[in-house]
């Protein structure tokens, strides 16, 4: 099969998660019959069985195995790099494609939609039901802001200021659910479903690696608009996304808010830097004083952000 051939490679990154990325696999073959696609699969030192089960059951998919661990961006690089469809699909491993039509439906729409170089589906819990956050909007100091310190939880504000998460999962006032349920135009989307127009990936580039893991989408996609491309939200598609199972919230929270201020180094004005510094460890400390009061598991975590920005 030539490159000119694939319409869609997809390029998923594993560690440790054999039976996940079997179910995982299982449901992109479904999905891709009847269209031209490659599955490139870059194991991240993985120290269970699942390069073997890979190469044994899936002899089909690209293995490329890497022994020592790397961060997010930089496997998937592996994979961007050999990439010969007119279309790249980064996938998470710990997701389950539950529409056989979605990459032909999602291929046929961004053909239809010439000017949007990077796109992504809604992400469904283990209950298929409800929605998780897929993207928002770059983090500008007034979005992070409101952010930090609960602005954007209270109701319409997210109309007035297109918030930097528009999801608020933990919120007892507004948690916006019903965002994710419409398309959106965007800036950036979650990194479980990134769904590339190659010549849009070949003019913004691959993922910054000084970015070991989080934000780093949303770095890529600001390449992708600063080089004109639209980045679009479809739920119309949907997949299960299982999300914490390999990523913890401590993590997360903490890598967010250092590749925060590693995004601000990279593409704002220095002035920018100190201010956001000291938001992001306002809201640290507001957490910390929150969750004190109802969770010293999660203070705990605030504590080690606050210390770390």
């Amino acid at each position: 099969m030539s490159g000119k051939n694939i319409d869609i490679s997809i390029v998923i990154v594993s560690t440790n998660i054999e039976d996940m990325l079997r179910d995982c696999l299982e449901s992109v073959y479904r999905a891709l019959d009847g269209i031209f696609g490659e599955v490139i699969v870059v194991d991240n030192a993985s120290t269970d069985n699942t390069p073997n089960m890979v190469a044994r059951e899936f002899p089909q998919v690209t293995l490329i195995k890497k022994y020592e661990n790397h961060g997010f961006g930089e496997n998937n690089n592996y994979g961007m790099k050999i990439a010969r469809g007119r279309y790249v699909l980064l996938l998470n491993s710990d997701t389950l494609i539950i529409d056989r039509k979605i990459f032909k439906e999602m291929i046929a729409w961004m053909d239809a939609h010439p000017k949007v170089g990077l796109s992504s589906c809604a992400l469904l819990n283990s209950d298929r039901k409800t929605f998780q956050g897929s993207g928002g909007y770059f983090p500008t100091l007034p979005r992070v802001f409101a952010w930090m310190t609960f602005i954007d939880d209270i109701p319409g504000v997210d109309k007035l200021m297109k918030p930097y998460h528009p999801l608020h999962p933990g919120s007892p006032f507004h948690k916006n659910e019903a965002y994710f349920k419409k398309t959106q135009k965007q800036d950036w989307v979650t990194g479980a479903f990134f769904l590339m127009r190659k010549n849009a990936m070949d003019s913004a580039g691959l993922f910054d690696e000084d970015f070991f893991l989080y934000v780093e989408e949303v770095e890529l996609a600001y390449r992708f608009y600063k080089t004109g491309w639209e980045s679009w939200y479809l739920p119309e598609w949907r997949i299960v996304h299982y999300g914490q199972m390999t990523n913890g919230s401590e993590k997360a929270t903490i890598f967010e808010m250092q590749n925060l201020k590693l995004f601000y180094k990279k593409h704002y004005s220095r002035w920018q830097l100190p201010v956001l510094t000291s938001t992001l460890k306002l809201g640290a400390f507001l957490r910390i004083l929150f969750y004190g009061l109802v969770d010293s598991k999660i203070a705990k975590i605030y504590v080690k952000a606050f210390v770390s920005i």
